[in-house]
């Protein structure tokens, strides 16, 4: 479902990031994509670092609590492995863009960017309300061929369930022509809790019972957010001799998530 060229939509919050599906993106061999997330980090160092994107919209980068991803930046100051692009937005710029693909308009709207020079560098434009005359920015929309999410659960006709902090998971599923889910588990009955998330089976395209899938990030209810992962990413992958080396043990020299987490058994201890 994710074909060369496309524009990819990874989204998760801090939770629930789709790991175990961008690891199957970078073994196919993807390339040429457009990578969207609000806030990329290890999962889309590895995927820039792995050749398949040539341009990211983003509104923040890094590795939440340690620094730099090194390979995004060596993709974007030296060109390794290929050039990447970079259309560099606000969170509620982004937020707009996504809410605005959902409901199929062609832009959303927002108090934003006044006094800052992001629009020199992304596709904002000004206008005036006609109803007050307020200068307001306007986003366009964001409409990816693919959104890939992680959930804690699908049931058995395709209804999916999250709960937790999330972020614009539903928004960017909503906004896609394409949606590819992966879960905790497949259940008879969802049930849901209060203040869930339940996207509705026509608006997912295919579903994938993967377990920890999310890993390092948590997916709450299920596991925590092994913290000791973010911080070992640090040095592997500052240099691309140590990135290569750990990516082809580990990613590309496994046939699947459960032996990409059994390659780790002894490389990562949680902190």
């Amino acid at each position: 479902m994710v074909r060369d060229g496309d524009v990819v939509a990874l989204e998760g919050f801090t939770h629930l990031i789709p790991f175990a599906a961008g690891h199957e993106i970078i073994r196919q061999g993807r390339r040429n994509l457009t990578l969207i997330r609000m806030t990329p980090d290890l999962i889309y160092d590895q995927l820039i670092g792995s050749g398949c994107a040539s341009k990211l919209i983003f509104s923040w980068g890094g590795n939440p609590g340690v620094g730099s991803l090194h390979r995004l930046r060596d993709a974007v100051e030296q060109g390794w492995p290929v050039p990447l692009a970079l259309e560099e937005n606000a969170h509620a710029g982004m937020a707009a863009a996504y809410a605005a693909g959902a409901s199929h308009l062609p832009f959303g709207i927002l108090r934003g960017y006044v006094g800052t020079d992001l629009p020199k560098y992304n596709h904002v434009k000004f206008i005036d309300c006609p109803f007050t005359g307020e200068k307001l920015a306007a986003v366009p929309a964001i409409r990816p061929d693919v959104t890939v999410i992680h959930a804690q659960k699908a049931d058995r006709v395709g209804n999916v369930l999250m709960w937790g902090v999330v972020g614009v998971q539903k928004e960017a599923v909503l906004a896609a022509k394409r949606t590819i889910v992966t879960v905790e588990e497949i259940v008879d009955h969802l049930d849901a809790p209060p203040n869930a998330v339940v996207l509705p089976s026509w608006v997912v395209g295919a579903v994938s019972e993967v377990k920890g899938g999310a890993f390092p990030s948590y997916a709450q209810g299920y596991y925590p957010r092994n913290n000791a992962f973010y911080k070992q990413w640090d040095p592997i992958a500052r240099e691309r001799e140590t990135f290569q080396a750990w990516m082809q043990k580990h990613v590309l020299g496994t046939k699947d998530f459960d032996e990409f987490k059994r390659s780790l058994e002894k490389a990562v201890t949680h902190a």
